[in-house]
């Protein structure tokens, strides 16, 4: 049997993967057994088949053209391994070589979750169906057909990688790459779970549930320790995040731990006065319009605000009061209010612009589009 696989095909060693190709579907039609009955050409055909199966494959040809033959070292390789192999051979390996595991944790995962702002104050209680991977349960994440396992691989001996000697100047440089036929996992399966295809896991629907705690707010992230995606081979489960989106709620605007809401009250209730029961998140509270009251007024409940997520205590609920402008007056109605303006002398008004401060309407403006 020739040695060189490129002369095996009749190609030179530049040669092109549809070169390839081409090269060996012409020679398998003259040398196989069914179509040539020639008793050379049968040996001849697994000879052509071993130089496809080693070209054809990107990493096989490679280590080829390094110079490895199959099962130990060759002194004909070609190229240079790089600075890492080159101080291995010099001075000794300075990291652990070895077989890598078939079984690694799986991938983290994020999904996300929208909340109302009560199941943000609250707390809550989710079920979720989320597309995760599980451990097969056919070969229980062995990746192999049960009465089966994974057997030595015959290239690299189990140890995961192989070596190549490659020449330079200054003398014959020893490489490691992790070995093509298992790709570093030092065994091969003879025969890979049908079930996961080898992988020892399977792409499933899962319910699980998950406990969110009172306080969170958009951009919150609740991580479920263990609750991922198995990982490739049965290995350990990657974490959950779950990121919180908290819907616009009709009447209350939040900012941070506090809550902010605006109410509409008529002008002769901020003239004498008024209470009103306000609901809450958590329950009815009577707020007190003192007479007097102008628009903009803000009345603040302490510890009615959202709960401060993971501490203790609440943030406040701050209460814009608008003084609402009467319109479509019957004749009655102007007839009192102008009365009224006669009685407070304001039917003959001189105004003058306001000073600027931090307390006039260009700051309440200014707070007012911050907002």
């Amino acid at each position: 049997m020739a040695n060189d696989f490129y002369e095996v095909l009749g190609v030179d060693s530049e040669a092109s993967a549809e070169e390839i190709k081409k090269a060996y579907r012409k020679l398998a039609r003259e040398l196989h057994p069914d179509l040539n009955p020639d008793p050379t050409a049968s040996e001849r055909f697994k000879e052509v088949t071993k130089a496809y199966e080693t070209l054809s494959d990107d990493q096989k040809r490679r280590m080829y053209d390094l110079g490895f033959s199959g099962n130990a070292a060759s002194s004909a390789g070609f190229g240079f391994g790089g600075l890492g192999d080159f101080v291995d051979a010099f001075f000794g390996s300075t990291q652990q070589r070895g077989p890598r595991s078939r079984s690694r944790r799986g991938q983290d995962a994020l999904i996300r979750l929208d909340l109302e702002l009560i199941d943000a104050f609250k707390g809550i209680s989710r079920d979720l169906t989320v597309e995760t991977a599980v451990v097969c349960e056919v070969c229980d994440g062995t990746c192999c057909t049960p009465g089966t396992a994974p057997t030595v691989c015959s290239m690299c001996r189990g140890r995961g990688d192989v070596q190549a000697v490659q020449r330079s100047l200054l003398g014959q440089v020893v490489s490691s790459r992790p070995c093509p036929q298992c790709s570093g996992f030092g065994t091969v399966l003879p025969s890979p779970c049908a079930e996961c295809a080898g992988e020892g896991r399977v792409r499933t629907r899962a319910m699980l549930n998950a406990q969110i705690p009172a306080g969170v707010d958009t951009g919150t992230r609740v991580q479920l320790v263990g609750r991922g995606e198995v990982g490739p081979g049965g290995g350990d489960p990657g974490d959950l995040y779950l990121e919180i989106f908290v819907k616009p709620h009709k009447t209350l605007h939040r900012v941070g731990d506090d809550l902010q809401s605006l109410i509409t009250i008529p002008m002769s209730a901020a003239s004498l006065g008024t209470t009103f029961d306000l609901k809450t998140l958590d329950s009815t509270e009577k707020i007190t319009v003192k007479p007097g009251t102008q628009s903009g007024t803000v009345v603040t409940l302490r510890g009615k605000g959202m709960p401060r997520l993971r501490r203790e205590g609440k943030g406040d609920l701050h209460i814009e009061l608008v003084v609402e402008t009467p319109t479509g007056l019957s004749e009655e109605e102007k007839e009192l209010i102008k009365k009224l303006s006669e009685i407070r002398g304001e039917d003959k008004l001189e105004l003058e612009p306001e000073k600027i401060n931090e307390t006039g309407i260009f700051s309440r403006l200014r707070d007012a589009f911050s907002r």
